[in-house]
């Protein structure tokens, strides 16, 4: 326990796993955690002077079963191994914390997502910006950028990294700027500066500038990202050979999506649910782990550079013309794997045999992807076979030197290939002949001593040795040496029995440690080719991604987009790519056209009922630029998307209660977010914008934001603002760029029908009563509804006197100004009432008082 409670005190914030045998055993508070997130049981033993400690356990071999627990439920595991074999010493065993496993810090598959990049995230407030890099230690991509905090919040939400290190005594700052959703962990400050970051950078990558990388003049990026090093010592992971470089994520490439578009937008979780469906999970059509990975990424950020959309967009189109080149390149990228993570694993030395065997396989359906694509005469194909590596020698040495079905542990043998070691073929034949030899002995000393029932076996206390049964025990001879007596029989060993047992138990032993030897001296070789094989990943994983564009277009019928570098984006018989794929047999998806530009038609007013497709066709707008923008194809008859660099959305109503916001509050912070950010190129989606308050506080802030955007100075947003304020429609009369468009219904029988097509004109109709009542709200209820709007538009409609003041509804003023009317106090009745009130003395009417005032008020409003 002194040697537990000395480790222990290295790793206090961490569950230790402390190897005893063949058991990780977990005390104190550790045992108290693990056994409720494990569900295993929690005991209690003497402990010395102490009373008692808690003790909770689990056999060694079921690690890759209770680790991953404890990892998702946002521990921090330190395992703790025997250091040496406990034959060897006659103390206490040498113990040691071998990794530090954290949820941003892992190579286990059975923590890892396949199609996910765990990413470890460090974050560095500077003077001037603050600096964030992304590290995927399992698969060695290594990211840095620098900005402001909504920057840098926009790159947390968009990488989504599973853990985030940031100093110790910045905490206020880092929940101000980026929230409390974060698993987060602090570091000294001393790990946190220019110089060590700088020089542990360059020693990572062997270099002696960082300008190749971009970063050099980056200074608030390298601190985090020689922060994420220096963790990665502390965590006991120093062997990172297959973190090579990093690239910069430079702000002015790519798209901006801030997380409140993420979520809205539901690119990669469906707000619905498990029912649900994300963007990300129609467009997955990939073939490998890698190129799920990148797909994420590329959703994530898409792209401003309208050359490299385009090189992305032919490629797809090139894959699309050749269907027999397309279904051979799908296979054989199925069969490479997670070459990623693979040769990741090779340079820590964390690989199973049958991992390499899979890098053998992914090495030959590479060669096969080459030949492949050697066989077109396109430019983008050639470029991706020139940049294809084959590694012969690595492949053929995996070939030759393992098995084709190794053990799955190296540690149980079976691993390493005949003809590659002459000691260790010897030793096989010593250890697979044994039992052979055994047998011989046996049929031998039985024929030689007439003693038909002898035989011979094996135990732990004195290993192999002759039985006979008393009734012959009188024909033993005198050279045998007896070890055992039992109550039947007599167990005896002989010289040569005992000088076989020693050449097959060493065997045995000898055969696993030179096989272990043997697989190190492989990983070792294979090491050297980390940089090459992580070069051949990333062109895979670009291809399959790309053959999944190429995929998906071809069954959904997309088109390939016109990006240019207009003002104008035009959209014809464009389609939801979520909605569309979820839509059941027979059913057909309503196509509709949206043209937005700086000129003419910058806003465009949807108004229509609840239910009509506003919504979608708000999203549907927005996923189409951001498709093309990353070089896929769309859901769309034809569409030319001016590159678009902002997409900022408003849709739908939540509370943050936890931290004290009402749903209008939510609304308000995310408005005020976008219409302090907008640009020239923007694209700005506002859904239903003022419900969470007052009918006529929400109209009043409406129609401030759309003038507000419409008489920006410098930056014309495209802008779809769907609402049910038809008030709105008021403001086409008024701005030139404003243009009203509603979505269609159909009223037949008193039913409403959805059209779901986008039509121009204003409407003012909401069909809420009709919506209700379609949810099954009872009959008694929607037919009293309809009775109250009726007499509502009535009593609305006789009050209309002459004057703006008396219309009843919204009216601009000339100076583009809005006025409202909320009851007309030209009617006699309310003077009346209000002259009541007026005169009341409310701080010394008692209660009888106020209820008879108010019976008074009653009689005068005739009710």
């Amino acid at each position: 326990m002194k040697q537990y409670y000395s480790i222990k005190a290295v790793h206090g914030d961490a569950i230790l796993l402390f190897r005893v045998g063949d058991f990780y055993e977990t005390f104190g508070d550790d045992a108290i955690r693990a056994s409720k997130i494990l569900g295993i049981t929690l005991t209690k033993r003497a402990n010395g002077s102490a009373s008692s400690v808690e003790l909770a356990g689990f056999p060694y071999h079921a690690v890759d079963t209770y680790l991953p627990k404890l990892v998702r439920a946002g521990e921090r595991v330190a395992i703790c191994e025997q250091l040496e074999d406990p034959k060897t010493t006659k103390k206490i065993v040498k113990r040691g914390v071998i990794e530090l496993v954290t949820p941003g810090v892992s190579y286990s598959d059975n923590i890892l997502c396949c199609k996910e990049n765990s990413f470890l995230a460090s974050v560095y407030f500077g003077k001037k910006k603050t600096g964030v890099s992304f590290l995927d230690v399992s698969t060695g991509d290594f990211f840095a950028a620098d900005g402001n905090n909504a920057y840098i919040d926009k790159l947390l939400a968009n990488l989504s990294p599973k853990e985030v290190i940031y100093p110790k005594g910045y905490e206020k700052e880092f929940e101000e700027a980026f929230g409390t959703k974060h698993y987060t962990y602090r570091l000294d400050p001393w790990m946190f500066e220019l110089g060590a970051g700088r020089e542990k950078l360059l020693a990572q990558f062997g270099t002696t500038s960082l300008k190749g990388f971009g970063i050099d003049r980056m200074p608030e990026a390298v601190v985090a990202a020689g922060a994420i090093l220096y963790y990665l010592e502390f965590t006991e992971h120093r062997n990172t050979k297959h973190i090579s470089s990093i690239a910069r994520i430079d702000e002015d490439r790519y798209v901006w999506i801030d997380r409140f578009s993420i979520r809205n937008l539901e690119l990669f979780t469906a707000n619905g649910g498990q029912e649900g469906c994300s963007l990300c999970d129609v467009l997955d059509r990939t073939s490998s782990p890698m190129g799920a990975r990148l797909l994420r990424r590329w959703i994530s950020l898409p792209l401003k550079d309208i050359d490299r959309i385009n090189r992305r967009a032919e490629t797809v189109g090139l894959f699309i013309e050749d269907a027999s080149l397309r279904e051979t390149l799908c296979e054989e990228i199925d069969t490479v794997g997670d070459l990623e993570r693979i040769i990741s694993r090779i340079a820590v030395g964390r690989v199973s045999p049958r991992e390499v065997v899979q890098l053998k396989n992914a090495l030959f359906a590479i060669e096969k992807i080459k030949n492949r694509l050697e066989t077109s005469d396109k430019a983008p194909l050639q470029e991706m076979a020139d940049r294809l590596d084959l590694c012969l020698s690595v492949r053929e040495k995996i070939d030759r030197e393992i098995y084709p079905d190794p053990s799955n542990q190296i540690q149980k043998g079976g691993v390493i290939a005949p003809g590659v070691s002459i000691e260790l073929d010897d030793l096989r034949n010593i250890a697979s002949h044994g039992k052979e030899i055994l047998s011989d002995i046996q049929r031998r000393e039985s024929e030689a001593t007439g003693i038909p029932s002898l035989k011979i076996s094996f135990n732990n206390v004195f290993g192999y040795y002759i039985e006979v049964r008393n009734t012959y025990k009188d024909k033993v001879p005198s050279e045998w040496i007896r070890k055992q007596t039992l109550t039947g029989a007599e167990r005896y060993i002989t010289a040569e029995l005992k000088e076989y047992e020693e050449k097959i138990l060493g065997a045995e032993s000898r055969i696993l440690v030179l096989e272990q030897e043997l697989f190190a001296a492989l990983l070792a070789e294979l090491a050297q080719y980390v940089g090459r094989i992580q070069a051949d990943a990333s062109v895979i994983a670009r291809m399959d991604c790309l053959l999944g564009f190429a995929s998906q277009a071809v069954e959904h019928n997309y088109c390939r987009p016109d990006v240019n570098d207009s003002q104008t984006i035009d959209i014809r018989a464009g389609r939801h790519p979520v909605i569309e794929t979820l839509m059941k047999v027979g059913e057909e998806y309503i196509p509709n056209d949206v043209l937005l530009n700086d000129s003419s038609q910058q806003i465009i007013v949807i108004t229509g009922p609840n239910m009509s497709g506003k919504s979608a066709i708000l999203r549907q707008t927005a996923l189409i630029v951001l498709m093309a923008q990353i070089g896929c194809y769309v859901p769309a008859g034809e569409a030319h998307i001016g590159v678009v660099d902002k997409i900022f959305t408003r849709v739908g109503a939540s509370d943050n209660i936890s931290q004290g916001e009402s749903t209008f509050m939510v609304e308000m912070l995310e408005s005020a977010s976008i219409l302090n950010n907008i640009s020239q190129r923007s694209l700005v989606l506002l859904d239903e914008i003022g419900r969470g308050t007052s009918t006529y506080d929400g109209i009043s802030i409406a129609w401030a934001m759309v003038e507000y955007i419409h008489r920006h100075p410098t930056a014309r947003a495209k802008t779809l603002f769907a609402t049910h304020y038809h008030e709105l429609n008021e403001m086409e009369e008024l701005y030139e760029r404003v243009k009203n468009y509603n979505v269609a219904v159909r009223e037949v029988d008193r039913k409403i029908i959805f059209l779901r097509k986008l039509v121009r004109g204003g409407t003012e109709h909401s069909f809420g009563i009709h919506v209700a009542q379609m949810a099954g709200m009872p009959v008694q209820i929607t037919r009293r509804a309809d009775q109250i709007l009726k007499q509502m538009e009535a009593a609305h409609r006789g009050k209309v006197g002459d004057g703006p003041q008396k219309t009843g509804k919204a009216v601009p003023h000339v100076d583009g100004g809005m006025q409202l009317s909320m009851f007309q106090l030209d009617d006699p009745v309310l003077k009346q009432i209000r002259d009541e009130i007026k005169g009341l003395d409310i701080d010394s009417l008692t209660p009888l008082e106020a209820l008879n005032k108010l019976n008074e008020i009653k009689k005068i409003a005739g009710i």
